[in-house]
């Protein structure tokens, strides 16, 4: 996957989850840990897969 696909689906997939109101001029704290968890995890499960990918 190219570097900007993932920033593309990490963004999608991160917003839907993380903001569930209009959002305004920032983000509200619960948002921001939202939307920090969610692109950790994300990273995290990429580099998991990629580990995987490399071990076959």
């Amino acid at each position: 996957m190219m570097m900007s696909e993932m920033v593309t689906k990490l963004t999608n997939v991160c917003w839907d989850k993380c903001i569930t109101s209009t959002p305004g001029s920032k983000f509200s704290s619960g948002e921001t840990t939202c939307l920090t968890n969610c692109a950790q995890r994300y990273l995290d499960m990429t580099v998991i897969i990629a580990k995987r990918f490399e071990m076959q």
